[in-house]
């Protein structure tokens, strides 16, 4: 496993990311014994968020139970949209969203914590000052923002640093290898995959913020249990978030093709999908969830696995010869 310091907090991190919603995290189940699995194999960087069900509970009695507060480091995300859509980006919600956290988890404090959508009818001051006064005050370390344009990175930096302020260093948008061709969540969704977003990467990769790329395997696109002569069938296996924003024939033959690189390479389509989040220029910690030890173990391996430039680009139908 390869670990990294992320600016503002006082651990390094795995670069891979455990996501922690669905399932039995969802309800607040007992986990502890799946988390004593994923920790055992070195991810030490979870992900949960407000909007989780009760993830927050769940992950929060492990890492107390187990007594890996200075060994874990815990991101979560805050002001998600109402269930009827209102936005939630505001000081009110923002604090209500943090006070939950506390209550759920039974922790003081977030190594990282994020907005998980944007408002861009919101002063970014709101979201720069509040976490500031979060952060002074022990609560959290780190903070950014999740589906966050790079120009609302930028203005909600500039603002930091006129006022001597502590900036964004964290941002969550989409980036895998499938393209997104519609916005998956209904509204304010942001990517930076494809080639209309070669400058928000570019900018990612000068800057060397960390990108914490959320659907990293294309939300089950990449995960072994689709094949690219399913797309007419696709929905036996996508959800309805995944069927919109990713079924199409372009990522199928994104699929097709690392099927065949796959076995070539003697290893499995997931770890070639995500082997090319992982030799992506910027610092990428790529979230992935499972609740099987060999997928797991398969995710870390792709951290290893070499892609060259020809091959990345080919993967991603820049061109046709590999």
């Amino acid at each position: 496993m390869k670990y990294i310091k992320i600016p503002y907090t006082n651990k390094e991190a795995s670069r891979l990311v455990y996501g922690c919603a669905g399932g039995p995290f969802a309800l607040g189940e007992d986990v502890n014994e799946w988390l004593d699995t994923v920790y055992r194999h070195g991810v030490n960087f979870f992900d949960t968020a407000a909007v989780y069900g009760h993830s927050e509970v769940s992950v929060g009695k492990w890492i107390r139970e187990r007594g890996l507060q200075d060994q874990v480091v815990l991101l979560s995300k805050c002001c998600h949209p109402a269930p009827d859509g209102t936005r939630r980006v505001t000081e009110k919600d923002l604090l209500s969203d943090f006070e939950q956290f506390r209550t759920r988890s039974g922790l003081d404090y977030c190594d990282i914590y994020i907005l998980h959508r944007d408002d861009p009818g919101t002063p970014v001051s709101m979201a720069v000052e509040t976490l500031n006064r979060l952060h002074a005050e022990g609560k959290i370390g780190a903070f950014g923002g999740s589906n966050w344009t790079v120009a609302r990175l930028e203005e909600a930096n500039e603002y930091a640093e006129s006022r001597g302020l502590i900036p964004f260093t964290v941002s969550s948008p989409n980036f895998s290898l499938a393209h997104q061709v519609d916005d998956m969540w209904g509204g304010l969704s942001e990517t930076i995959t494809g080639p209309e977003h070669q400058a928000d990467r570019d900018w990612y990769e000068k800057n060397r913020m960390p990108v914490i790329a959320h659907s990293a395997l294309g939300h089950g696109l990449f995960s072994g249990r689709l094949r690219s002569t399913d797309l007419d069938t696709a929905d036996q296996v996508l959800d309805a978030f995944g069927m919109k924003g990713l079924a199409c024939e372009e990522n199928f033959e994104r699929l097709g093709r690392c099927e065949q690189l796959a076995e070539e390479k003697g290893v499995t389509v997931a770890e070639i999908a995500l082997a090319w989040v992982f030799r992506s220029p910027m610092n990428v910690f790529p979230v992935v969830s499972t609740s099987h030890e060999k997928r797991l173990e398969m995710n870390i391996r792709a951290m290893e696995l070499p892609l060259t430039p020809r091959e990345r680009a080919w993967l991603d139908l820049e061109t046709d010869n590999l």
